[in-house]
């Protein structure tokens, strides 16, 4: 949830507030600076400012982006087929890294892909339920723990299928053996 990581970054310090509030806008919105002051009515100096570290969030301004980052919030919670919050993907970091596109386009939907490390069946079945409870709406995962995690989560669960790189490695396994 972007608003309530903003406000946990801003007790935490300005560093934190001017680092959370560029991901914010670039990363999860993917606007400018100029068009989140545009769709927030705050004045785009007073963004730049902030972001620049030149100014400190006052209490006004701070209430005012986290009002904005909630409509968006619930904004995007009616939007499309009323399907909200992101997909996760569990894997581990090798298998992760691979992922360049933080949103993906289907069937003319723009969805928001997080990824969740995880290298023990123990750190998987942990890590779906947390994206559960941070607003995934689904989970891509291996085989090898699908099946328990379909059994927890009321959330969809997809297997990760990797047959291009099964054969690949069955090959490189092949040519090791002499």
């Amino acid at each position: 949830m972007t608003a309530d990581d903003l406000i946990k970054a801003a007790v935490e310090s300005n560093e934190a507030f001017i680092k959370e509030l560029e991901r914010i806008i670039k990363d999860e919105l993917h606007m400018t600076a100029t068009e989140f002051s545009e769709k927030s009515g705050i004045p785009a100096s007073t963004i730049y400012k902030l972001m620049s570290g030149h100014r400190e969030p006052n209490i006004k301004t701070l209430r005012q982006i986290v009002s904005v980052l909630r409509k968006f919030e619930a904004k995007g919670k009616t939007e499309g087929s009323g399907v909200s919050g992101f997909i996760a993907v569990i894997a581990a970091r090798p298998v992760l890294d691979i992922i360049t596109e933080k949103k993906l386009k289907v069937k003319d939907r723009l969805l928001t892909i997080r990824e969740y490390s995880a290298t023990s069946m123990e750190e998987a079945i942990i890590a779906a339920i947390k994206a559960e409870r941070d607003g995934a709406k689904a989970v891509v995962c291996a085989p090898i723990v699908s099946t328990t995690i379909e059994k927890i989560l009321r959330i969809p669960v997809a297997t990760i299928m990797p047959r291009d790189s099964l054969f690949e490695a069955i090959e490189l396994a092949a040519r090791k053996m002499g």
